[in-house]
């Protein structure tokens, strides 16, 4: 298994996953022209992760905007988290938001309430 390390466009996240570290970042805008054959790699890459996972998986959701069948593929990457979680594997999701954007709040806070893995949101402010 071979990590995955795809730089974000103006379109697309960049996506950076170290199985051996057991970290997943995904950060930038998501507004891909197909969200679900953008995120198909890393969600299958998620199912192979299962059967062999590190200690405790860290997950950093930095993203700054998405479209509405991102939100989706997002939400797909975060069942199979719930999948590891379930599983009795340590898994530790981070939602971080910019201080003034109400809405990646939201959305973070929508997604904590619908899987069940520990979740932290974390606000990033302004400097």
């Amino acid at each position: 298994m071979s990590d995955i390390d795809i730089d974000g466009t103006s379109y697309t996240p960049t996506i950076k996953f170290s199985f051996s570290l057991g970290h997943l970042l995904i950060e930038g805008r998501s507004i891909p022209e197909n969200s679900a054959d953008f995120y198909e790699p890393l969600i299958l890459s998620l199912d192979m992760y299962k059967n062999d996972p590190s200690e405790s998986t860290t997950v950093d959701f930095k993203l700054e905007y998405f479209n509405t069948s991102s939100s989706k593929s997002l939400l797909d990457v975060l069942r199979k988290l719930q999948a590891l979680y379930d599983e009795g594997n340590i898994v530790i999701i981070n939602w971080y938001y910019e201080e003034d954007d109400d809405e990646i709040l939201e959305i973070g806070e929508d997604f904590m309430s619908i899987v069940n893995v520990p979740f932290n949101i974390k606000m990033i402010s302004e400097n």
